[in-house]
């Protein structure tokens, strides 16, 4: 089985599980809605995220009546609040680690309070 990011499924395979024609799949590659791979010798190979963002640029354009303009505004919000989960969670790993190993200096030490916010508490 092929990884989700693999990009393994030719052009004319894509189209015909979207029910789609090959040139509207190239046309949202020059909008830059979608970027698919590469084989050496140039052929287009979608994987399987690519696959999911283009059944979304459908829905958003046949289903909602958004533009390409509007859907590339909309990918990209996507894609940076992706980003940004990336980035929160990983924060939320080191702040975890740091507690959990003590290397928090006991003055400086984060404490989540009942109120959902987080104060800190000094141990004088």
């Amino acid at each position: 089985m092929h990884s989700y990011e693999e990009p393994v499924y030719m052009i004319s395979v894509v189209a015909k599980v979207l029910e789609v024609h090959p040139q509207t799949l190239r046309q949202y590659e020059r909008e830059g809605l979608i970027q698919p791979g590469r084989s050496g010798g140039k052929v287009r190979l979608y994987s399987q995220r690519d696959i999911d963002e283009i059944r979304l640029v459908l829905s958003l354009t046949r289903d909602m009546g958004v533009n390409l303009a509007g859907v590339d505004v909309a990918l990209k919000l996507k894609r940076r609040i992706a980003r940004m989960q990336s980035e929160i969670d990983e924060l939320k790993s080191r702040l975890s680690n740091v507690n959990e190993n003590g290397l928090t200096p006991p003055d400086k030490q984060i404490v989540p309070a009942p109120s959902r916010r987080i104060v800190v508490v000094d141990q004088d």
